[in-house]
């Protein structure tokens, strides 16, 4: 079976994660993946599991006679974002594809706005129909790790111990709080869930969110002179003291920024929630004690208490845990260039599950999948470039075989 063929199947299961929810995994729905997941496995022949927290666990066992080579690992994620509907999701094959827009229910994915679809001429392009997005992120990934599953038990090309691993909630940031790299079993690993085929990522955001709840003074309107403080107006007046040229609309490559992710309120009370991003660490201590100064400058205005602040880190740039392993990101290369793909390396404006995992004793660069247009309505993959992947993934097993 080829990758898009099982990517048409995942993607029709929803697994949305629910960042509200308190729960782990977020949202009951994503074992119905991680529990076909294991099954398809099983009937492989290959040892599997899913845990508690919907954490799936699996493991191919070295090749007599290699038992002592690298043990190398496989992750994806089986949940989708919350920005767009998960649910119902209805794929489209788009044979042979000619270059023109593709008309969707509602929207138009039009090569002018996605230059990158002038060269995707002639390939198997799969979409949504317009109303859901697709889940190829990261469901792709998850995808060409089964495919690849299936051809190296089907096969006798020799290897080492491969470890696969399945993840809920990297949506929402908690890929890995509750992986256990010690039962995954891998010396090393990748996650994939990039974008084009070919991508490999060892450098990506260091990440904090920031949470702003300003607490205001209710009166009536009309006896409101020299009383009231509308927490509303309040928490337009806190984010205007945040830089506007720091915004990801106007920024790029390395550099940093703030974001709103939510804003809510009315007169007593308002809450607004940062996320915060930068390539260097230094530079996200500075934009997490922003935060604080504004709200010092709103208290100072409206009296102590108005604003309150509080940040928590999510994950770090994984390139300071990846260097001292960087045969990690030369074979990598290799696999690559052997499918006949030029490595595309730049700098994540985002993060993985590798990257937490990197930080916590298992390094793990990103490898491309093949999507594109992540997180909406205009997400589309690619069957030829999903099996590139699934050739490189296995180029990689064969160079630690080596």
């Amino acid at each position: 079976m080829r990758a898009y063929e099982r990517l048409l199947k995942y993607v029709k299961v929803w697994t949305t994660s629910d960042g509200s929810s308190g729960k782990h995994p977020s949202a009951d729905r994503e074992f119905d993946l991680a529990r076909i997941l294991v099954k398809e496995l099983q009937d492989m022949g290959i040892k599997a599991e899913v845990d508690d927290k919907c954490y799936v666990y699996a493991v191919i066992p070295a090749t007599k006679g290699y038992e002592d080579k690298t043990s190398i690992g496989f992750i994806a994620h089986v949940d989708t974002v919350e920005e767009a509907s998960g649910k119902d999701v209805k794929p489209i094959v788009h044979e042979n594809y000619d270059g023109k827009p593709i008309v969707l229910k509602g929207r138009t994915i039009d090569p002018e706005v996605f230059p990158f679809l002038k060269k995707m001429v002639g390939e198997t392009i799969i979409t949504a129909d317009g109303t859901t997005l697709l889940g190829a992120d990261n469901k792709a990934g998850v995808a060409e790790i089964m495919t690849m599953a299936e051809r190296i038990v089907n096969s006798d090309i020799p290897h080492g111990r491969i470890c696969i691993g399945f993840t809920p909630d990297e949506e929402i940031g908690q890929g890995a709080d509750f992986f256990d790299i010690k039962k995954f079993g891998a010396d090393f690993a990748y996650t994939v869930d990039g974008d084009d085929a070919g991508g490999i990522e060892y450098e990506n955001f260091n990440a904090a969110s920031a949470s702003i709840h300003i607490e205001g003074f209710s009166v009536h309107p009309g006896a409101a002179k020299g009383v009231l403080v509308n927490a509303s107006n309040v928490a337009m007046e806190y984010d205007s003291l945040i830089p506007k040229n720091e915004r990801p609309e106007n920024t790029e490559g390395r550099e940093g920024f703030y974001h709103v992710s939510h804003i809510s309120g009315e007169t007593a009370t308002a809450d607004i929630s940062y996320i915060l991003r930068d390539h260097d660490w230094d530079k996200l201590t500075e934009k997490k004690e922003m935060m604080q100064k504004a709200a010092d400058i709103i208290n100072k205005k409206y009296g102590e208490g108005t604003a309150t602040v509080k940040i928590r880190d999510s994950y770090r740039n994984m390139i300071e845990m990846v260097k001292p392993h960087f045969h990690l990101i030369e074979n990598a290369r290799k696999a690559t260039r052997a499918v006949g793909l030029e490595p595309i390396e730049k700098p994540v404006r985002g993060g993985t599950d590798g990257a937490r995992l990197s930080w916590d004793g298992l390094p793990c660069p990103n490898l491309g999948t093949g999507g594109f247009n992540f997180h909406g309505e205009y997400e589309l993959a690619s069957a030829e470039r999903m099996d590139k992947v699934v050739d490189i993934i296995i180029n990689i097993i064969k160079l630690y075989s080596e």
